[in-house]
């Protein structure tokens, strides 16, 4: 008889101990409450997972399946959001992975400090996330030219209206680039640290999202979280111009400590960056 294979660990953070407990019916990728395994001064935040899913060789065909990593990273994330309701946690990259318990506390001694510098810096503090898009009028249907005997005069008609389209679209995306540096200037007053990350594909956005001219994340104090949101709120009330405010969220942009454990004796892996 072949014995089973015993699970493996899934870390989704570390954190400070914390009073209190984790919203009732939090549940992380596989449907259960996740676990609080304390080590020392750090607490890292795991799932019983089976190794028939997450040991290296069958998770590096699941990372090729996009359902699969989907409904995984969906699980991850509601996981943080109950955390950052109760604490500051350190978010660890999607499919951070452990032998067993005492990977996980080799994983927490080895990068102790590292942990805790990360930790103290996102102590207190959430993540907001803000685009700016120019908006752009619903696709209609493309003007012809008209038709004319000679062909002359409805034919620079057409022209004329198709660069009147052009140029319009032209100062629209510049009225919300400018819209989008003055917002992030004042919402920068608010944080603690920012970072911009590269403008999200139109494709995403759908086709009436318009550009998008500045995509941001926002590390601010909780106190700071209501002033923070009411500029926000002020700049979606320029002509032509769309403001996408998104948290609070646990420290992804912020951590900038998950990539740095990637290799370590106490831990399997770290694939697949939220």
């Amino acid at each position: 008889m072949t014995t089973p294979t015993p699970p493996l660990r899934y870390v989704y953070a570390v954190c400070r101990p914390f009073d209190g407990v984790l919203p009732e019916g939090a549940a992380g990728i596989t449907g259960e409450p996740p676990r609080l395994l304390h080590h020392g001064d750090l607490v890292a935040v795991v799932d019983a997972v089976p190794a028939e899913e997450f040991d290296e060789g069958p998770l590096r065909a699941r990372l090729e399946d996009l359902d699969w990593l989907a409904a995984t990273a969906r699980g991850h994330d509601a996981v943080l959001a109950s955390l950052t309701a109760v604490t500051s946690p350190l978010p660890l990259r999607l499919a951070t992975v452990c032998r067993d318990d005492s990977g996980v506390r080799r994983l927490l001694e080895e990068g102790h400090d590292r942990f805790v510098r990360a930790l103290e810096r996102i102590d207190g503090r959430v993540e907001w996330g803000v685009k700016v898009y120019a908006e752009q009028a619903a696709p209609g249907r493309r003007p012809t030219p008209p038709e004319a005997p000679s062909g002359a005069v409805g034919g620079r008609d057409y022209l004329r209206r198709r660069l009147r389209e052009r140029d319009g679209r032209e100062e629209g995306r510049r009225r919300a680039e400018e819209a989008g540096r003055t917002l992030h200037e004042r919402l920068s007053a608010y944080a603690e640290a920012t970072v911009l990350h590269p403008p999200q594909n139109p494709r995403l956005a759908g086709d009436t999202g318009g550009a998008n001219v500045l995509n941001a994340a926002y590390l601010v104090p909780r106190e700071r979280a209501e002033g923070f949101v009411a500029l926000t709120g002020d700049m979606a009330q320029v002509d032509g111009v769309r403001v996408e405010l998104t948290g609070p969220w646990a420290a992804y942009s912020f951590a900038g400590i998950a990539e740095e454990e990637s290799g370590r004796d106490g831990e399997l892996r770290e694939e697949g960056a939220v």
